[in-house]
């Protein structure tokens, strides 16, 4: 398996800044050439690092709504529930999870009526308490800045190194941290499918 390095970094922090920037501007950064920035890309999706492209809108200039931050400590049993209900709302761009399992989510709020959405959004029995703060703006700043690579083993969860593999299994590839591992959970694989038929 080759190794994810410090041009994969740059790749993913230039792709950050703009998922549309071409291949041939990232190559003349990165001093590679086009294809070897497209073959990079292809594999940091490939292993899971990069799951989609997606577009950055302001949702200010679209519409208007009053921005506010949303803090709620659901139920213990329906902290999922909550979660779902308030991403799939057209109104929440961004929905969090605290270590203490309370849901901070922003939103726009089309009026100015915050408790009604709330209830016509999630099943308020789902819900113990939540406070609502009104914000004068948001601003997103991905950064990759401190981070590194840290591809975990598919049997054992220990991070994948220079010295992992990587093996491809019924159209899936799967990373591992040494040849034992990929063994180990190949003959398992294996004997699983041998059950299932």
């Amino acid at each position: 398996m080759r190794d994810l390095d410090e041009t994969d970094m740059e790749i993913l922090q230039m792709l950050l800044a703009n998922a549309r920037r071409p291949y041939s501007e990232i190559a003349e950064v990165v001093g590679l050439s086009a294809p070897a920035v497209s073959d990079r890309v292809a594999r940091l999706e490939e292993v899971g690092v990069i799951n989609r492209f997606t577009v950055d809108i302001d949702r200010s200039q679209l519409r208007s709504g009053i921005p506010v931050l949303v803090r709620i400590e659901p139920t213990a049993e329906d902290l999922s529930t909550v979660r779902t209900a308030l991403t799939e709302t057209g109104a929440v761009e961004h929905v969090l999870t605290t270590a203490e399992a309370e849901i901070v989510a922003f939103a726009r709020i089309p009026d100015n009526d915050i408790a009604s959405w709330l209830a016509d959004t999630v099943d308020t029995d789902a819900i113990a308490a939540f406070e609502v703060e009104l914000l004068a703006g948001s601003t997103w700043s991905p950064d990759l800045g401190g981070t590194e690579f840290a591809l975990s083993c598919a049997q054992c969860g220990n991070t994948v190194d220079s010295e992992g593999t990587a093996a491809r299994i019924d159209g899936s590839l799967y990373q591992f941290c040494c040849p034992s591992c990929e063994a180990r959970f190949t003959e398992k694989y294996e004997e699983l499918q041998e059950q299932a038929d």
